[in-house]
């Protein structure tokens, strides 16, 4: 956080199938798994590009959080198809240590494309539809503390949570 790079809106991909587009793919999982991350976007590793990739099957940081397939997501539109926003606590790792309870759309429709330039359109809730939510603001240069209602609901991690050692993202 404070890295102007993430505070800027992210260009979309204009070719797919390429050899830069899937380096930069197996980078963003290599760290997104290295730091048992829910999710990833471009902008998070200094590319600035409409590019993200999200994940939760057995994560010790979301053990409790529902399965969400493995998905390259780029330049992504969302469709909010609900009104009703629920309140979770999230964290991200480009503001480690802490976490904060942030507002999201409780159900959406994603549309996109994976690296390959083949189209993706699903229809989520719960938490597969906030990793979403997170990860595409990454690419409008918003970050997770500025969504926030309430500033007594953001903080460090081990103050928040000094008994539990993890909350779901």
């Amino acid at each position: 956080m404070g890295d102007p790079r993430l505070l800027r809106v992210s260009r979309p991909v204009e070719r797919f199938s390429t050899p830069a587009l899937r380096e930069l793919v197996r980078d963003m999982v290599d760290t997104m798994r290295r730091l048992n991350g829910a999710g990833l976007a471009a902008p998070q590793i200094g590319v600035d590009l409409q590019v993200v990739i999200f994940e939760v099957a057995n994560n010790p940081r979301y053990p409790d959080a529902g399965k969400v397939p493995f998905t390259v997501l780029v330049n992504p539109e969302l469709t909010l198809l609900s009104d009703e926003l629920e309140e979770g606590w999230e964290g991200c790792l480009s503001v480690p240590g802490m976490r904060g309870l942030v507002p999201r759309c409780t159900r959406l429709r994603y549309q996109g494309f994976n690296a390959e330039g083949e189209p993706i359109d699903r229809t989520v809730d719960g938490f597969h539809a906030r990793v979403v939510q997170h990860e595409v603001d990454h690419l409008r240069g918003i970050l997770y503390p500025m969504r926030i209602r309430d500033l007594r609901n953001f903080g460090f991690t081990e103050v928040l949570f000094p008994d539990v050692g993890r909350v779901d993202e």
